[in-house]
């Protein structure tokens, strides 16, 4: 659920006009690593 809110290909092309290509970088890298670890945390307190 938070994949498609956070990434989304509509929001790139927003961002991309407003934002340079390597902070646009870092900030998919973020928010990537971020839905991952979380989608870890869940599966390690719900097992």
């Amino acid at each position: 659920m938070m994949a498609v809110t956070a990434i989304s290909l509509p929001e790139f092309v927003i961002l991309r006009r407003v934002m340079k290509p390597q902070l646009l970088a870092v900030f998919i890298g973020v928010v990537a690593s971020g839905i991952v670890a979380v989608g870890y945390l869940f599966n390690v307190l719900v097992s």
